[in-house]
């Protein structure tokens, strides 16, 4: 059995791609390059599964395309969508460093406002342009929300969860 500690968050499947089983897999990580067997963990119903790549190519910097062993149409694929992806720690060399982290590495975590509550999960980050976004799920809802750190109040590593304090009639906009 897995456990959690043993494994480190290197991102999430954002979608299927085409119809044959392969996902998306957005990661700030050069993965699988130097593995002879390589694999990603999913959490499955709370339980930690292992699921081995049969291949995988690069989209971009931050996008792989991956398909699993035995996950063959895109049906198979979609029980993925919005999962996180794990990987083993004892195979992972470069662990990042808190000052190493990058706005990309929040993705999967649950946003909250001062004034708000809870607007749901990041589950992209835009940085595309100067001005980077956070892509937030707001039931089924796509909010996007200005990073900047004078916006962030805290950020929690153990539940997932960030704070920021969004400006008056931001959310407005996004209607």
């Amino acid at each position: 059995m897995i456990n959690k500690e043993e494994t480190i968050r290197i991102g999430y499947f954002a979608k299927t791609h085409g119809i044959k089983g392969e996902l998306s897999l957005v990661t700030d990580y050069d993965l699988f390059e130097n593995e002879d067997d390589p694999y990603v963990i999913c959490d499955m119903d709370s339980i930690l599964v292992p699921f081995f790549v049969e291949s995988y190519r690069y989209k971009n910097d931050s996008v792989i395309f991956v398909k699993l062993i035995d996950i063959d149409d895109e049906t198979a694929a979609k029980q993925f969508i919005h999962r996180e992806v794990f990987y083993s720690a004892d195979r992972f060399e470069a662990l990042p460093q808190d000052n190493e982290l990058t706005w990309h590495h929040l993705i999967g975590y649950k946003l909250e406002c001062i004034t708000q509550g809870e607007l749901g999960l990041i589950t992209q980050v835009d940085d595309s342009t100067s001005n980077i976004l956070f892509n937030v799920d707001y039931g089924g809802k796509e909010l996007l929300i200005p990073v900047a750190d004078e916006l962030v109040e805290s950020i929690n590593h153990d539940t997932r969860k960030i704070v920021m304090t969004l400006p008056e009639g931001l959310l407005d906009i996004n209607d």
